[in-house]
């Protein structure tokens, strides 16, 4: 890892000579806290996630149902639209690809986007070939624990970049916390942010931050 043999000027100049720093960005080794609203109490007897939309069959797994899933790891840079990037984050929980492709959700051809339902009605939108690649995951675990309340503890979307593999990378908020459930979507809907201005593509590399950009 950087962190464990440079100092944070140091790292920051590292990664931006790799191209790992998207413009605009500066590497922290913290890891903000940042929402809209309180943080949601966590029941386990009462949580579940709901797949419904443009999907065969709608799917509502409890909390040890969606445990049961085939679970992965993820290695990756995340960048907050804020401006802070932090690197080599590491990530466990259940890749979205995974279900679709070994067929716990079965997708209809007129799905092109997704909207990720959060706690108290908040929405993110991304479209299905970026949920669908292997930098967008369904977290519990950061850092090798569970994911603590702030940071969207027992479920969250997370998305970022993965050195190298030239996928294409949204800001952080694209991966929505205190997730609970995930409509496939024909046609595209504004999530909470980008209703706010927030930009619906949302390209790192593209400074796309804002809707005006």
């Amino acid at each position: 890892m950087l962190k464990s043999i440079l100092g944070r000027k140091e790292q920051e100049e590292s990664v931006k000579e790799m191209g790992r720093l998207p413009p605009g960005q500066a590497l922290t080794n913290r890891f903000p806290v940042l929402h809209y609203g309180p943080v949601p109490k966590f029941s386990p007897a009462a949580w579940d996630l709901r797949v419904f939309g443009e999907v065969e069959e709608e799917k509502r797994w409890t909390w040890d149902e969606f445990n049961k899933l085939p679970r992965g790891k993820l290695l990756m840079d995340i960048h907050c639209v804020t401006r802070w990037s932090k690197f080599d984050t590491e990530w466990e929980g259940v890749y979205l690809k995974t279900l679709v492709d070994e067929g716990f959700i079965k997708l209809k051809p007129s799905a092109r986007h997704l909207l990720q339902h959060c706690e108290y009605g908040f929405t993110v939108n991304i479209p299905v070939d970026i949920a669908l690649a292997e930098n967008f995951l369904l977290a519990t675990h950061f850092d090798g624990r569970p994911l603590e309340p702030d940071h969207g503890y027992p479920l969250r979307g997370v998305i970022g970049n993965i050195p190298g593999k030239g996928l294409a990378t949204p800001y952080f908020w694209k991966g929505g916390k205190w997730l609970r459930g995930l409509e496939f979507r024909e046609t595209d809907q504004l999530g909470f942010w980008e209703q706010a201005g927030y930009h619906n593509e949302a390209d790192v590399w593209k400074e796309q931050r804002f809707s005006y950009d």
